[in-house]
């Protein structure tokens, strides 16, 4: 499992030309699931999320969480995170996880992440969606279940 993390003043994800979710200062998290991916993979990814620290502490140095400034989360599918490039210049998606894997992983993060964080917003799974933000800083983090940070 694969997280991209970006720090934002704002975000929102447009489906079929309407704003669907909007947050504000927090996190925008692409999330992307393959098919070895499980609940440990799940929890890993929500405890490194909810309480990684890139946000400014009063000394102007990245030391505070998202709970810790009551930061949203914006949460989106995002099966291209496992697209691979090696061969050609067509990416593969094999990797991915089908549907029947991804969606019950995508649903328990995103009820995982409730647990922690007051305000969690999302896309629609497999949707055509239109992602907008305003990246603060920019900080974007990657972060792979299996490899720690990228």
């Amino acid at each position: 499992m694969r997280v991209v993390i970006q720090r934002v003043k704002y975000a929102s994800v447009s489906i079929d030309g309407k704003v669907y979710n909007k947050i504000n200062s927090g996190f925008l998290v692409l999330l992307g699931i393959t098919s070895t991916d499980d609940k440990q993979d799940v929890d890993y990814l929500v405890k490194k999320v909810c309480n990684l620290r890139i946000f400014s502490d009063e000394n102007d140095k990245m030391n505070l969480s998202l709970k810790a400034v009551d930061g949203e989360l914006l949460i989106i599918s995002q099966f291209t995170l496992y697209g691979d490039c090696t061969q050609g210049n067509r990416p593969s998606f094999v990797e991915a996880a089908k549907p029947d894997i991804a969606i019950p992983l995508y649903e328990y993060f995103i009820s995982e992440c409730k647990k922690q964080i007051a305000v969690v917003k999302t896309g629609i799974f497999g949707s055509d969606m239109k992602v907008e933000l305003l990246n603060d800083g920019p900080v974007t983090i990657i972060i792979d279940s299996k490899k720690g940070s990228v």
